[in-house]
């Protein structure tokens, strides 16, 4: 624990990063200056002692508040539960490997920011503001987070498919994808090096470790010895378990940096869509130059963050503010 402690606190002091880019008109750095001032303070508090209890948390929320900004915007209905006669976001298919440390923070926030402000904070802002503080305590930039989204009123599984990406797309679907959501393809490449932390399950790459095609066993443009490393943790089988995965980052899994990319350069990408953006001559240049300078990395990463968090938001009178960002108000 002192160790993960100091490890932290030394990155956290390295790595500020700090960069101002405009932001969504209807939102406002300064939202809770006068309503709840300490809301920073109390989400990094938050973030910082969940981090050090689970050092995946910052890669569970970062992929949370992806798929939550890609499905109904930047509004926290990943977070709804299902009821008797509602199936949520949350339990769509490609939800449920969601990590619960991820979601875990979001609620431990939301209870803290009620004892000192209820009412105030929607759980969207929470949202952005921990996933941000997150990615900062694990190496990662810094970033302005711009404030004042509400929470919306609709989650439904049936609305998740064909709005996130699989790791089965092609890179055109994957660009086109991203630019329904009004991000380039710098920034796709850019918040693909999220997954420098993290980890992935056993089904996300079997298809590239078993059975390739019918010339290859295995995918040619994965690292042969990687590829074999990975089937002692997931054996072919018809049933596989589900609590096996296998880290994102081989290099260094729990620090956000732009060793993902100098890994897809040594065959090292994890998945095939890792893979597939040194190959596709639309990402490849993207690929090269953030391997070569983190520096470059950070700073595409910061631009994509901030218009990812604007996806789609809801100010004004538009959604609510939950009081337990489990469930819809009443």
């Amino acid at each position: 624990m002192a160790f993960i402690t100091s490890l932290i606190s030394l990155l956290a002091a390295l790595s500020f990063f700090l960069v101002f880019i405009p932001c969504n008109a209807r939102l406002k750095h300064d939202f809770y200056k006068k309503t709840c001032p300490n809301v920073e303070k109390i989400i990094y508090n938050v973030a910082s002692q969940k981090l050090l209890e689970a050092p995946v948390t910052a890669a569970g929320a970062l992929r949370i508040f992806f798929h939550d900004c890609f499905v109904e915007g930047c509004d926290a209905s990943v977070l709804i539960a299902s009821s008797k006669t509602n199936k949520a976001e949350r339990d769509s298919e490609i939800n449920l490997s969601l990590p619960g440390d991820g979601y875990e923070v979001f609620f431990r926030a939301k209870r803290a920011l009620e004892l000192q402000c209820p009412g105030i904070v929607s759980c969207a802002d929470i949202m952005a503001i921990a996933t941000r503080d997150l990615v900062h305590l694990a190496g990662g930039p810094r970033w302005e987070v711009a404030k004042g989204r509400r929470d919306g009123l609709i989650s439904k599984a049936s609305r998740v498919e064909g709005n996130l990406p699989h790791v089965n797309q092609t890179i055109s679907q994957t660009i086109s994808l991203f630019k329904s959501k009004g991000l380039s393809t710098l920034d796709m490449v850019a918040l693909s090096g999220g997954h420098t932390i993290g980890f992935s399950h056993c089904k996300e790459f079997m298809p590239r470790i078993y059975s390739y095609n019918k010339t290859h066993d295995i995918d040619p443009t994965m690292n042969q010895d990687f590829a074999r490393s990975l089937r002692g943790s997931c054996p072919k089988s018809k049933k596989l378990d589900p609590t096996v995965v296998a880290l994102n980052d081989v290099s260094t899994p729990f620090v956000f940096d732009n060793f993902y990319y100098k890994n897809i350069k040594k065959g090292l990408g994890l998945l095939a869509t890792d893979q597939m953006l040194l190959l596709d001559s639309r990402t490849r240049a993207y690929v090269k130059r953030m391997a070569d300078a983190k520096t470059a990395f950070f700073k595409h990463f910061v631009v994509a963050m901030i218009k990812l968090s604007n996806i789609g938001v809801k100010t004004g009178k538009d959604g609510e503010i939950r009081r337990d960002c489990g469930s819809f108000n009443g």
